[in-house]
């Protein structure tokens, strides 16, 4: 073509459209997407073909230069004109607008392979689980009567290292990443004392334990996440046996800042996300939200079944101790019932039963050590999980979009303030000072539209981590399914040796059921 498109001189529509389009790699357009832009002109065919003639994509893309040159070809074909170069030349200087609706709306076309690769999570639950087990065991150091620290040995599979934490160590670990990952699913840590009141030693030894369980699942779950497993603190904390890990944590997290600020696609966040983000993430809310009230149930109903297990440990054991006391009671019977009477006999029977009774009442508390141990553990984790996201939702909307609103609003306000001081003149000195202030809000408000838009692609790939961890249902299933196969099993060996006892030391007519 005899007269060159300059760059200078296309209309800014063309570069936004550009901008839509091109390819985030290389900046080139992938001839598959002009295509689709193509379709998008309602000419026929033959123009079409007409217009990619004289378009170079023989290397399977398009130049910026061949896009707008291919643009204005379009723009004339749209007003009935022939679309050749030739006819171009004439309106180099003023090149004519296509119609091709909202710059915006033309992303969807783009192809993005790698874009889908660094949005979508690969990850299989299998793949998440075997990346580390972390064991969380109380070293408690005793100070007078009550446990007034307490110390854990936490040792990590991944690293084959034990190393040794106190709460407060896990507090600042916490807040560090919180910190560190403020748009991503940080679980949170259990309380630190019980509530006041009055405590006995048992329910202080059970909060205890509790806090110890949910110690190991908060870190279970941060050294299995994708992001968090392969970040310096997440390291320092399960591996640095010196003196003092919180100052190691925070120095490390005044290294590098938050991850907005290390991620390569913070900035382009925008690119990589679906055009229908905002729908995607409210579908996924409310069904995440669904799914978290029934596992909450869920939970509930076999905290009850594990405690209950328990109780009838206990039932039992105090049923036997009470045959045991019958038969130990060593009063004369008196002379009208010992003629005909099997008194006698029989309470020297009721002796032995409470061993098979203690037996019992081990099957059955070993039963509820299985159906809190395998089943409620399972059902805690992936709530606690649940209970990241939900918390991870709140800070997004009370946090990045309530700030980039209120940031918006105080933009407004000094637009205002400078509209005003060109109406009534002012001191040239505090118009220039305010237009400065304008241009650092400007700045502020794009780097929170940045974050917002990093935020919006965490919450994508956090979201997706739940949908990963969803399987965890068929585990959770699998170990209750177990858990009583198991205990009613090891509980009917017991009775049906107690039956023949039974027989035994009672005779024929004793009230058992024949097994014919």
């Amino acid at each position: 073509m005899a007269g060159e498109i300059n760059e200078g001189s296309v209309p800014a529509y063309y570069r936004e459209v550009y901008e839509a389009i091109r390819c985030r790699t290389d900046e080139r357009v992938q001839v598959e997407v002009f295509q689709r832009l193509l379709q998008r002109t309602e000419l026929s065919r033959a123009v079409l073909g007409q217009i990619a003639e004289h378009v170079d994509s023989s290397d399977g893309s398009l130049s910026k230069l061949s896009l707008y040159k291919a643009l204005a070809l379009i723009a004339l074909a749209q007003q009935g004109k022939q679309p050749s170069p030739k006819l171009l030349e004439n309106c180099i200087q003023e090149l004519p607008k296509p119609q091709l609706g909202e710059p915006k709306d033309l992303s969807a076309l783009r192809m993005q392979p790698a874009q889908e690769d660094v949005l979508m999570m690969s990850h299989t639950l299998d793949k998440l689980l075997v990346r580390d087990t972390v064991q969380v065991e109380l070293i408690p150091e005793k100070k007078g009567l009550f446990l007034k620290h307490v110390e854990y040995q936490v040792t990590s599979k991944r690293y084959k290292i034990s190393v040794y934490r106190r709460y407060s160590d896990f507090d600042v670990f916490h807040e560090v990443l919180i910190q560190r990952f403020p748009y991503r699913v940080v679980p949170a840590l259990p309380p630190k004392r019980m509530l006041k009141g009055v405590l006995t030693s048992v329910s202080e030894r059970e909060f205890i334990e509790g806090r110890r369980r949910a110690l190991g699942r908060f870190i279970n779950l941060v050294a299995r996440h994708p992001v968090f497993s392969e970040d310096e603190r997440v390291k320092t904390f399960l591996t640095f046996s010196g003196s003092d890990v919180q100052t190691k944590l925070r120095d490390a997290y005044k290294r590098t800042g938050d991850e907005f600020m290390t991620n390569k696609v913070a900035t382009l966040a925008k690119e990589y996300l679906p055009a229908d983000i905002q729908a995607q993430f409210s579908t996924s809310r409310e069904l995440i939200r669904n799914i978290h009230n029934s596992f909450h149930k869920l939970r509930d109903r076999a905290e009850k079944m594990a405690e209950r297990s328990k109780e009838n440990a206990t039932d039992l054991l105090m049923f036997g101790r009470e045959l045991s006391t019958l038969g130990s009671d060593a009063s004369p019977l008196p002379s009208l019932a010992s003629s005909k009477s099997t008194w006698g006999t029989l309470r020297q029977a009721l002796k032995s039963l409470s061993v098979e009774f203690a037996v019992l009442s081990d099957k059955a508390a070993q039963q509820g050590s299985r159906e809190e141990d395998d089943v409620v553990e399972k059902l805690n984790l992936f709530l606690d999980l649940l209970q990241s996201y939900r918390d991870l939702c709140e800070r997004h909307e009370k946090g990045v979009l309530h700030e980039h609103q209120r940031a918006l609003h105080k933009y407004g306000m000094m637009k205002r303030q400078m509209m005003s001081a060109t109406v009534q003149p002012k001191e040239q000195a505090s118009v220039e000072q305010l237009e400065s202030r304008i241009i650092q809000q400007e700045n502020a408000i794009q780097t929170m539209e940045l974050r917002n838009y990093f935020s919006l692609f965490c919450l994508h790939q956090e979201t997706q981590l739940i949908f990963t961890y969803l399987p965890i249902t068929s585990h959770i299933l699998g170990a209750f399914v177990n858990s009583q196969v198991q205990g009613h099993r090891e509980m009917g060996e017991v009775w049906n040796e107690l039956q023949p006892k039974l027989g035994c030391l009672f005779g024929a007519n004793n009230g058992l059921k024949s097994s014919s």
